[in-house]
């Protein structure tokens, strides 16, 4: 270990079970000296193991309904009592589709269902960033950081309107980005990460092909949880301080491949 966050206090959201990138990303955050608040939606809590994580970690865990301004505002004021300060990095790792959960296909949506998913996935960004903003609750040089897929650029059929999602989460973080770097030194940024058997990336039609292919198609292999989570260290970390405002590629290639070899030899494979 490094010692990258020693020192620093966080918050994280999202931890489900040890199958979450954001459980991974608190374990090596604990590893590297940073004390953080847990957060999660109620619902989620009693569906997942984040007690086990708070122990190991040795954090509090507090309740919050990301969509709910309220929520956040009592977060942010109950972690920095905690912690006893200002936060330095922040985690947003939420996302989910009614639609998907459902069975909706993106032609035809429940326009309901799409509202939830876009408040959950997406807006939830902006209200956590208002509230932090407002709250002047940052140390300069801090670091805020929301997962992606590639789905916000190319078309993946069945990830339905979690792509629109997406979309939107990193135009949020580019332009909050812009006020939060002119205003406080905080830089924002998300992280486009490979196809990750999370319990919620387990929800996605197909989801299986899409490991398969993506791992073929990339020179380096998919990136694991546990390797998002050392990337996110790093954004964290005083390492990477003029990084910001950027969708940041961790995929092990897949993004700039047009297609490898290993796919070409499986569609003339078939062919035969």
């Amino acid at each position: 270990m490094y010692n990258l966050l020693k020192g620093k206090k966080g918050i994280i959201f999202g931890a489900l079970d040890e199958n979450s990138i954001a459980w991974k990303v608190a374990e090596r955050a604990h590893e590297e000296g940073a004390e953080f608040v847990l957060t999660n939606a109620p619902i989620a809590m009693r569906m997942g193991t984040i007690n086990q994580l708070a122990e190991k970690t040795n954090s509090q865990i507090i309740p919050a309904d990301a969509t709910s301004v309220e929520d956040l505002e009592k977060l942010v004021e109950q972690s920095m009592e905690i912690l006893g300060g200002k936060i330095d990095f922040v985690l947003h790792s939420i996302g989910m589709s009614v639609n998907v959960r459902k069975g909706r296909h993106y032609t035809d949506e429940n326009y309901d269902f799409t509202h939830k998913g876009f408040d959950v996935s997406a807006l939830s960004f902006h209200k956590v960033m208002s509230v932090l903003y407002k709250k002047n609750a940052m140390n300069e040089w801090g670091s805020i950081v929301a997962l992606s897929y590639m789905a916000a650029q190319r078309v993946f059929p069945d990830y339905n309107d979690m792509a629109d999602n997406k979309a939107y989460l990193e135009s949020i973080a580019r332009s909050f980005g812009y006020f939060f770097g002119k205003e406080h030194k905080v830089r924002v940024n998300t992280i486009s990460q490979s196809p990750t058997p999370t319990t919620a990336g387990k929800g996605v039609k197909g989801f299986d092909g899409f490991i398969s292919y993506a791992e073929k198609m990339s020179p380096l292999g998919n990136a694991s949880a546990a390797d998002c989570a050392e990337y996110t260290i790093s954004m964290f970390s005083d390492l990477t301080k003029k990084v910001t405002l950027q969708n940041l590629y961790h995929d092990g290639g897949f993004s700039n491949m047009g297609v490898s070899q290993a796919v070409m030899d499986a569609f003339v494979e078939n062919e035969g």
